[in-house]
C-alpha cells in the first residue's frame, strides 16, 4: 500500500483514501453509497477499489516490475496488469515525442542495436536487430528514434529536425556524420584509437551511458517484441529526461489525466 509522508509514493495517499479527485485534483470529494469517490467540482466519479488497484499497478510499473510478476504479487490477472501498462506506455510514447523539442548546446550522438538473434557481425551491420539513433544534450535531455538504416540521409534528417543549428556535435568516426559541419561545429573521437581524446577531451560517453541504462532496464523484461519496442524505448527516454523529478507522480498525472496544481 502507498503510505508515508516522505516517500516517492506519498503523492497518492489522498487519492487512495478518497480525499482527492484523481481527475482534477480537487479536495471537494464525497464517497457514495456504492464506495465510489465523486468529485463535487468536476462531477467525475470512480470506484475506490478500482482506483486503489490501478495505483498499485502504476507503482509496480514505476518499480519496473514485469506484468507477470506483479500479477502474482497482487493476485490479479496478468491481462489486467498488461492493459494498464500498455495504456501508460502509449501515453508516454506520445508525450515523449511531444517533449522532443530541438536540443542545443553540446550534443552527443550515436546509434545502438537492440534485440534480435546474435548472428553475424555485431554493432553496425548486425542482422535481426532494431536500430536506434540517439541524441543527447550534455547535462540535459535525450531523444531516441527507431530507424530503418544508418544512412547519412536518415541520420542527418533526424539531426536537422531535432537539434538547433550552431550546436556543438560530438560523434564517433562513422562516415554517416561527415556532413555535420553544415549544422554546427563537429568534433570526432576515433574509437579505433581511443574513447576519450586526451588533447581535446572529446567523447560520447554520455549517449553510450544512456544505451547501457536502456539495455539494463529492458533486460528485466526478458525480451520485447519488435512491435512494442518503440513504446518501451520512449518510456525509458521519458524516465531519463525526468530523472530529477518524482516520476511516479508524473505517471499518475499522465494515466488519469490529473494535472497537479
Amino acid at each position: 500500500m502507498v503510505i508515508g509522508a516522505h516517500t516517492v509514493f506519498s503523492c497518492a495517499t489522498n487519492f487512495l483514501n478518497g480525499r482527492k479527485c484523481i481527475f482534477c485534483g480537487s479536495f471537494k470529494t464525497v464517497k457514495t453509497a456504492r464506495s465510489y469517490v465523486k468529485c463535487m467540482l468536476c462531477s467525475k466519479q470512480k470506484s475506490l477499489s478500482k482506483l486503489r488497484r490501478e495505483i498499485a499497478i502504476l507503482q509496480g510499473f514505476y518499480q519496473q516490475q514485469p506484468a507477470y510478476r506483479l500479477a502474482s504479487d497482487l493476485g490479479l490477472d496478468a491481462k489486467t496488469i498488461t492493459r494498464v501498462y500498455q495504456r501508460l506506455r502509449m501515453v508516454l510514447f506520445h508525450t515523449a515525442e511531444l517533449e522532443g523539442a530541438k536540443l542545443s548546446g553540446e550534443i552527443e550522438m550515436d546509434e545502438s542495436y537492440f534485440g534480435g538473434a546474435r548472428k553475424g557481425q555485431r554493432g553496425r551491420g548486425a542482422r535481426g536487430k532494431s536500430i536506434v539513433f540517439g541524441l543527447l544534450e550534455r547535462d540535459g535531455r535525450v531523444y531516441t528514434k527507431v530507424v530503418e538504416s544508418v544512412s547519412a540521409q536518415t541520420l542527418l534528417t533526424h539531426i536537422e529536425n531535432h537539434t538547433r543549428k550552431g550546436s556543438v556535435y560530438y560523434t564517433d568516426a562513422f562516415r554517416g556524420y561527415q556532413s555535420l559541419q553544415r549544422f554546427g561545429k563537429h568534433l570526432v573521437v576515433n574509437h579505433s584509437k581511443e574513447f576519450v581524446n586526451k588533447r581535446t577531451k572529446n567523447h560520447i560517453n554520455g549517449i553510450e551511458g544512456f544505451w547501457s541504462y536502456a539495455k539494463h532496464i529492458l533486460y528485466n523484461y526478458r525480451g520485447v517484441s519488435r512491435y512494442h519496442f518503440p513504446m518501451y524505448l520512449k518510456e525509458i527516454e521519458y524516465r531519463y529526461n525526468h530523472r530529477k523529478e518524482n516520476v511516479f507522480k508524473l505517471f499518475l498525472q499522465l494515466y488519469f489525466g490529473y494535472v497537479s496544481p
